[in-house]
């Protein structure tokens, strides 16, 4: 009997230590279950803000594309600019030798 009331005992204290684990595991279980919801809500977040980000991204790209469109178009402007400028100097020049032989000419005539 007395053998039998040792293994009653032992098996209580077993029980009551199983019962102590079977609650610490569940208190961990809800905490991983919390930490997931708040890891799987931070995870949603990042998705959005990346998502945003490439928004951006593309939308700067875009903007960029355009704006070196504009600066190739303006310094093609320039370059014919600078290429017609050059054309009217030499007619300038030309027109002005022109001149000078004319005003000798009429110089030449009055002698």
């Amino acid at each position: 009997m007395h053998h039998y009331l040792q293994k009653l005992i032992n098996l209580r204290s077993n029980v009551g230590a199983s019962k102590e684990e079977v609650e610490n595991l569940k208190k961990e279980t809800v905490e991983l279950k919390e930490k997931e919801e708040r890891a799987s809500k931070e995870i949603k977040q990042l998705k959005k803000e990346l998502s945003n980000l490439s928004e951006g991204l593309k939308k700067v790209k875009m903007e960029s594309e355009e704006k070196d469109k504009k600066v190739e178009t303006a310094e093609a402007h320039v370059a014919s600019l600078q290429k017609q400028a050059a054309d009217l100097l030499l007619e300038y020049d030309r027109l002005l030798e022109d001149n000078q032989n004319l005003q000798a000419q009429a110089m030449g005539h009055k002698s």
